[in-house]
């Protein structure tokens, strides 16, 4: 790698004109034999007259085209030469702290199984830039963790992961394993997980001054989902490792508040199990009794993320905390409704659901607010149990689905709900295909906002 870093120009086409004037001839007639013009998307490594590499021209295009997508830097960090660079030349509107977050988004690579991993092209922006850094660092333990296969991402896998942030971070952690979970009362978690060979479990994760505000996170942790008795098809099953994308990202956002020191008693829960098939397998038409006392009447074992979340929320509730996020990827209704890139939340704290939307937009990190319809709620109702996990219809599954995580929810001070994909499905600027950090930065933002 060079020594100095080699400066990135970022040019919008009134830009170019200005830059134009005042180069070099020999890097005017290069752009011009190039046809650069500032278009978005435009890249042009200019050398010096021994050879090396002495600059670079990004174009930036008008502020339409940017609207149509984010982390435009991004897009150029894996197409240069390993080296060094450092943002130069930039219009007086660049946003320097999401560009240069991106571009460390992007130097993500799941290179686990690979014999060879590829060149990075460093911004040393970046590494001047410790909180960003912070939060690059907890959104790639994400993705890792989704993209990590089911054989050696299982429950007790997921277990390591959390008990090696906690020894990382000074955190207490706590595990309630197997059968344990029916001696202290997680039915539900027990009775989705039992078929499988690696024993569900609940994980419970404290860190920070006990008496600063309580921040609760719980992150659904379904390793995989066969869809138990109602099997899944196929191609519904494939992508099923990323059931446990709602934990992952509980863990991402849990390692950026440690890592930030954020002034919050911090609790992370994640009910882990795999939902699988065998003689012990939990059925349709069972009524099984939740932590909450609440009876819920099986009509379909693919619904199972909600059965474990409601375990776990029912924990959390019991010690009232400040503020209670759920994150799950629960409901293909979620998908059908808002697609892959902007993850539905559901709230009924007025202040939260503002501070979640502008810091959604502030971030560069998508959200959309759905509502709790309480009209809705004889859906979850069947009549011979307190709630159904499954209602029949097909109408408004992700509200429905949010209503029925609301009703173990009573003495937290604020509660959030967030329906993530977890799955980037094509690759786009920063966001490699694959696991998907969704709406973490802008919950930690949040955080900030409301605890600092």
């Amino acid at each position: 790698m060079t020594e100095t870093p080699i400066p990135l120009h970022i040019l919008q086409p009134d830009d170019f004109e200005a830059w134009r004037d005042a180069a070099v001839a020999r890097d005017v007639s290069w752009a011009g034999a190039n046809g650069f013009t500032g278009a978005l998307g435009q890249r042009l490594i200019l050398a010096d007259d021994t050879g090396q590499i002495n600059g670079v021209l990004i174009g930036w295009g008008t502020g339409s085209a940017r609207m149509r997508g984010r982390f435009h830097l991004a897009a150029h960090s894996s197409a240069l030469p390993d080296g060094n660079y450092a943002i130069g030349l930039h219009p007086e509107d660049f946003d320097h702290d999401t560009e240069i977050l991106g571009w460390g988004l992007a130097a993500y690579r799941f290179d686990r199984y690979r014999t060879q991993s590829a060149p990075t092209a460093t911004l040393v922006d970046l590494e001047n830039a410790p909180r960003l850094s912070a939060i690059v660092d907890g959104a790639l333990l994400t993705q890792s963790l989704i993209d990590t296969p089911a054989a050696d991402m299982g429950p007790s896998q997921l277990e390591a992961a959390v008990t090696q942030l906690a020894a990382d971070h000074g955190a207490e952690i706590t595990t309630v394993v197997g059968d344990a979970l029916l001696t202290e009362n997680y039915p539900m978690i027990h009775a989705v997980g039992r078929a499988s060979d690696d024993a569900p479990r609940l994980i419970d994760l404290r860190w920070g001054a006990e008496d600063a505000a309580k921040v609760t996170l719980v992150g659904k942790g379904v390793c995989f989902d066969t869809g138990g008795l109602n099997l899944k098809p196929a191609g519904s099953m494939g992508l099923m490792k990323k059931d446990m994308g709602g934990a992952a990202n509980a863990i991402g956002l849990a390692k950026m508040i440690m890592a930030l020191n954020l002034p919050v008693r911090l609790r992370l829960l994640i009910p882990a199990v795999e939902n699988s098939v065998s003689g012990n397998a939990f059925r349709p038409q069972d009524i099984l009794t939740s932590r909450k006392g609440l009876s819920v009447e099986i009509n379909n074992t693919d619904a199972e993320g909600r059965l474990v979340l409601a375990d776990a929320l029912a924990l959390a509730d019991e010690e009232a905390p400040d503020l209670l996020l759920c994150l799950a990827t629960l409901t293909g209704a979620a998908r059908v409704a808002l697609g892959p890139d902007l993850p539905p939340f559901f709230t009924d704290d007025e202040e939260l659901a503002t501070q979640l939307g502008h810091a959604s937009a502030q971030s560069a990190d998508p959200l959309w607010r759905m509502p709790f319809w309480d009209p809705y709620e004889a859906m979850i109702e069947p009549g011979i149990a307190d709630l159904d996990n499954a209602p029949k219809g097909g109408f408004a599954g992700a509200i429905t689905a949010a209503l029925f995580l609301r009703r173990f929810v009573e003495d937290a001070g604020s509660f959030a709900h967030f329906d993530l994909y977890g799955w980037t499905p094509s690759a786009k600027p920063a966001r490699p295909k694959g696991g998907a950090h969704q709406g973490i930065r802008a919950m930690l933002a949040v955080i900030e906002e409301r605890y600092s």
